[in-house]
């Protein structure tokens, strides 16, 4: 069940967050349509470049590694420690914690994905030459 939970928290549409775009005197002089229009030309234009929305180590499988390596790690070391049984058992609750660390580190790693650094660099230059200042993503 919560690997199925894990499953539907995927990237899904989100190509990493969009950015955000302070109203300076370029943004206000063109107005806002305009300048999503040019925001779009330079994120166009990375991606036209070979650069990828999102970081090349996906986060969802990384965050479930990781998960999984430390949730089954703690159980079965806890297993031992607070005298779960043999080593068997031992070995047995921590591949059963290693499922559920696996679960809550692949919906994390779902939930914190940000585009790549190279990629949010390339638009913010972009727009940076076109007189607009991107502030963040979302």
């Amino acid at each position: 069940m919560l690997l199925t939970l894990a499953g539907c928290a995927g990237p899904g549409g989100n190509s990493g967050g969009s950015p955000v775009l302070y109203p300076n005197a370029a943004y206000k002089t063109m107005g806002e349509a305009a300048a999503n229009q040019h925001l779009n030309q330079c994120l166009s234009l990375a991606q036209s470049s070979g650069l990828h929305p999102l970081d090349s180590n996906n986060s969802v499988a990384s965050g479930a590694t990781m998960g999984a390596a430390v949730a089954g790690v703690t159980g079965a070391v806890g297993g031992l420690v607070f005298g779960r049984g043999d080593l068997n058992q031992a070995i047995k609750y921590g591949a059963q914690s290693a499922v559920v660390g696996a679960a809550a580190g692949g919906t994390r790693g779902a939930m914190s994905q940000q585009p790549s650094g190279t990629y949010r660099q390339f638009a913010q230059r972009c727009a940076g030459e076109k007189g607009l200042d991107i502030i963040g993503w979302q």
